[in-house]
């Protein structure tokens, strides 16, 4: 099994599949970085010699930030919105959609599932 930057790659997937289990790496960085290292996207994550693992690993590490560094990032960069008292960390402090999308119906990822509290409010004046 292959590791890179701390995260082992599946051994039966495509190479090219095989860097997507990284943060930060997704298809088209994943071809642009086997390109550059020379090897096929084809070939499994198994099958790439030691040496074909070294260089895409050199070539991860100049490109930037990846998995740590990147989750670091982004949580530091949403800290300074909600500290800032900026509209969009307004919206991440309250759970809420942060690109302008509309929240009166839709938005149940960032807002969770529905509460019934009309529900419970007519049986509790019911009983009295």
């Amino acid at each position: 099994m292959a590791r890179i930057i701390g995260v082992d790659l599946p051994n039966r997937k495509r190479a090219e599949v095989g860097l997507t289990y990284i943060y930060g790496i997704g298809r088209t960085r994943a071809q642009s970085i086997l390109h550059r290292a020379g090897v096929d996207f084809n070939r499994k994550v198994g099958e790439l010699s030691e040496d074909e693992i070294s260089r895409i690993r050199q070539i991860i590490e100049e490109e930037g930030s990846v998995e740590g560094d990147l989750r670091k990032e982004i949580s530091m960069n949403i800290k300074r919105l909600i500290e800032m008292g900026s509209y969009r960390g307004f919206r991440h402090r309250r759970g809420l959609p942060v690109r302008g999308q509309r929240t009166h119906t839709n938005a149940r990822t960032r807002k969770g599932p529905r509460r019934g509290t009309v529900a419970n409010k007519k049986k509790a004046s019911a009983k009295k």
